[in-house]
């Protein structure tokens, strides 16, 4: 187990304590901002584990598979809560899910064709806008409700863009025999 295998791991185990402080009133005045506190402490552990990975060849196959099971793991389950706390529509929760179940799949059927599928860029920008959103849609600043609004639309906007990008480079793993 790595450092940056630790830092995936981490993130996963944030989540609940995030979870907690963003539903349930524990410090009524503090805890949206603990809970934000937490998710950005968490989004930053994705940015650091994979740069530390790259950085001193650190990658593993667990790395490689937990490391975005984690990232929709966090953003799945802020999107899911923040449904609750009637800070964002559930359309958009579903798309953003359904891309990651529709990816998942993906990713499944050519890893058992033998084909392993990088990250792209679109995906890295969307997972971005993602997290960003999910920061602006937590603090509920007033004064920053357009802003919210305009990173929420584009991270869905991108959550659609890098699915077709995705499905489009990647075409030939679904032919069988590949």
């Amino acid at each position: 187990m790595n450092l940056p295998n630790k830092l995936t791991m981490f993130r996963v185990v944030l989540i609940p304590f995030f979870i907690v402080f963003l539903l349930v009133p524990v410090t009524p005045a503090y805890d949206k901002w603990i809970a934000l506190g937490i998710f950005i402490i968490a989004s930053l552990t994705d940015l650091l584990d994979g740069k530390i990975a790259r950085k001193y060849n650190l990658v593993t196959n667990f790395g490689k598979f937990m490391d975005p099971l984690a990232d929709k793991l966090l953003v799945c389950s802020a999107l899911i809560c923040l449904i609750e706390l009637n800070k964002i529509p559930s359309w958009m929760v579903i798309i953003i899910i359904a891309r990651e179940f529709i990816i998942s799949g993906f990713r499944l059927v050519a890893s058992d064709n033998g084909v392993v599928i990088a990250a792209s860029y679109w995906g890295k920008f969307k997972t971005t806008f993602q997290m960003a959103a999910v920061c602006l849609l937590i603090a509920d600043i007033a004064p920053l409700c357009v802003l919210t609004q305009i990173v929420l639309w584009i991270a869905v906007i991108l959550t659609v863009v890098s699915l077709i990008d995705y499905l489009v480079k990647n075409k030939d793993v679904m032919k069988e025999g590949k």
